[in-house]
């Protein structure tokens, strides 16, 4: 467009006088034209601008990949081992003159959050925890396995020989929920979220779009497995099995919190028994670790 727009938009002044005669009186510009001209070049340099953000966009439609597989950016996430030596829980969690940092997680037993379950085995595997169930007396009775869900307790050290305190309160509420610091913050609510919170202990780091996703797959499998209908499960298992066809973790190639919560999400539903293949492959694999197969006895 701005190659049609005229160079100008008044006359030009006559530049060709006769030999010898003297130059006329040069005139005060005219404030109108200076502002039309200041506007013209404003809007030819907006046009050029545009010029330039269609090019842009017509080379990326055209480029074969434009429309690029995002697994590709997740291969590059650096993923740390969970098992490794981890992450300084002082760092994350803020150091507090040496005493011993607490989760207290409140949760009904009528629907225990099983992918909290896990990510404490998890976290036990990383660090010295010191792990606790009690009943809230809003709760008449507690199965016997949900009283036991930690396992029996070792001889207990002193306190300040711990890295982290684990507390779960069985009590009536109507979503799991958690504390870290009881003085000063505010509740964490729903079993994603929480899970979410636990699985950054480990610190590991990721992307912007392997994080986006992990989010995605956890919303997904706690909004339409674990409270859909029987119709959104079987969208979610068709889209679980084409991500698995790919890698053998939902996102990446290491766990994340996101196959725990879904594994959760499947096995406390019983969606798994309609598993497509990768879906089932990829449940063994879960249950191959330790801290699913510990849960999987309370399911029984």
């Amino acid at each position: 467009l701005a190659e049609h727009l005229p160079t100008c938009m008044y006359p030009l002044p006559n530049l060709h006088r006769a030999p010898g005669t003297a130059a006329p009186p040069q005139e005060e510009a005219d404030p109108s034209l200076q502002a039309l001209e200041s506007r013209q070049e404003e809007i030819l340099k907006r046009l050029y601008e545009l010029k330039s953000a269609v090019d842009g966009l017509s080379k990326m439609i055209q480029t074969p990949d434009a429309d690029f597989d995002v697994t590709n950016i997740i291969q590059t996430d650096e993923f740390s081992p969970l098992t490794t030596n981890g992450a300084d829980l002082d760092l994350m969690l803020g150091k507090d003159y040496g005493a011993l940092k607490d989760v207290v997680i409140n949760a009904n037993p009528s629907l225990p959050p099983l992918s909290l379950l896990v990510i404490h085995s998890l976290l036990c595997e990383r660090y010295k925890i010191l792990s606790a169930v009690h009943t809230h007396s809003s709760v008449k009775s507690v199965p016997e396995n949900l009283l036991k869900c930690f396992g029996e307790q070792t001889k207990k050290q002193p306190r300040h020989e711990y890295q982290l305190g684990f507390t779960l309160i069985w009590k009536d509420v109507p979503k799991p929920q958690m504390k870290f610091s009881i003085q000063t913050m505010c509740p964490i609510e729903g079993e994603g979220n929480i899970a979410r919170f636990l699985f950054s202990l480990f610190g590991q780091k990721y992307n912007a779009v392997t994080s986006t996703l992990i989010d995605s797959w956890v919303d997904t499998a706690i909004f339409q497995l674990k409270e859909g209908s029987s119709k959104e499960r079987g969208a979610v298992l068709r889209s679980m099995n084409a991500a698995l066809g790919k890698s053998s973790w939902l996102v990446g190639n290491e766990l994340t919190v996101a196959d725990v919560v879904a594994w959760c999400a499947l096995r406390q539903t019983g969606s798994a028994n309609a598993a497509p293949a990768n879906v089932h492959k990829w449940m063994k694999s879960c249950e191959n670790l330790a801290p699913f197969s510990s849960v999987m006895k309370l399911l029984k």
